[in-house]
């Protein structure tokens, strides 16, 4: 281990367990945005099939109607991990 991992490692053994938690959401947060953004790559490389299938686009009302029906669906499955753990 480098000596910058070391000095890394020492202050977070330092820090309270809340803050520790606040650490992991920050270092977590890049591969989440990168997450997102392959996926939302993967449904605009959909487009073209579903234009040519016929599939009518939906509006923006039919886009927050789902959304917030996937979110209350996510929100409703039993974590897997500890109380304030963040969820991917």
């Amino acid at each position: 281990m480098s000596a910058a991992e070391l000095k890394l490692l020492e202050k977070l053994k330092r820090l309270p367990p809340e803050k520790l938690i606040e650490v992991e959401d920050f270092v977590d947060f890049p591969a989440s945005r990168a997450r997102r953004e392959a996926a939302f790559e993967r449904l605009l490389a959909l487009a073209p099939a579903l234009e040519a299938a016929g599939v009518k686009p939906m509006n923006d009302a039919e886009v927050a109607a789902l959304v917030k029906e996937v979110r209350a669906e996510r929100h409703a499955r039993p974590t897997d991990g500890p109380p304030g753990a963040s969820r991917p």
